[in-house]
């Protein structure tokens, strides 16, 4: 399984070409929206929740769709990582003037990448995790909780299956439930700070969670 390749919700079916271009973006404004709400939970929290927003990476990052709708209008600099040198190379251009406020771009599978210690004060891992075995989503996010900065995070975004397990026999990525993603969250330990389901999504699709934890 390739460490860093990005995917996105799809219809628990061979294929999501059925959807309509109108559900289709229905979907695409519901999913950045969740995130942003998601997000600002903890950046305007008071306390120990309260997360700086300073630095933030990207993991599987592609072209940089969500370093570019989401990252950069809450975070002053943004590195990516993923392992295809041509979305990065793709995501200068894609990036525009905000492409100036990226600090690096990784080219690395995430199973070997090693986020430099105490640098990010968020920690962003989106419809990733199935391309990683568990042995190696455990070893990555430990080295993610050394890059974490002083009241830094790390946010999980991806399908969930319903019970279990799901293969992808196209591209041999892997669908886990919910509780076996926390138990693995805890096998790095780390701690679940927060946990929500994405809202108003089709029936026909995976359900998809995000997790925040530190």
């Amino acid at each position: 399984m390739s460490g860093s390749q990005s995917y996105s919700p799809l219809p628990q079916s061979e294929c999501g070409c059925t959807f309509s271009i109108s559900l289709h973006h229905a979907i695409h404004f519901l999913h950045f929206f969740g995130l942003r709400v998601f997000s600002n939970f903890f950046l305007l929290q008071d306390g120990s929740h309260k997360v700086d927003s300073s630095y933030a990476l990207d993991c599987g990052a592609g072209i940089g769709r969500i370093t570019k709708r989401l990252l950069l209008p809450l975070f002053k600099k943004v590195d990516m990582v993923d392992v295809t040198d041509e979305f990065l190379s793709k995501a200068k251009s894609y990036l525009g003037e905000d492409g100036k406020r990226i600090g690096n771009f990784y080219c690395s599978g995430l199973q070997e990448f090693a986020p430099e210690p105490n640098r990010y004060d968020v920690i962003w891992i989106q419809w990733v995790i199935g391309h990683l075995t568990d042995s190696h989503l455990v070893e990555f996010l430990k080295r993610c909780k050394t890059g974490l900065r002083p009241n830094g995070i790390i946010v999980i975004k991806d399908n969930m299956a319903t019970e279990g397990v799901i293969m992808d026999d196209v591209d041999s990525s892997i669908c886990r439930d919910v509780d076996m993603v926390c138990r693995l969250i805890r096998q790095a330990g780390l701690s679940v700070l927060a946990q929500e389901r994405q809202e108003n999504f089709p029936d026909e699709i995976y359900h998809v969670y995000s997790f925040a934890m530190r």
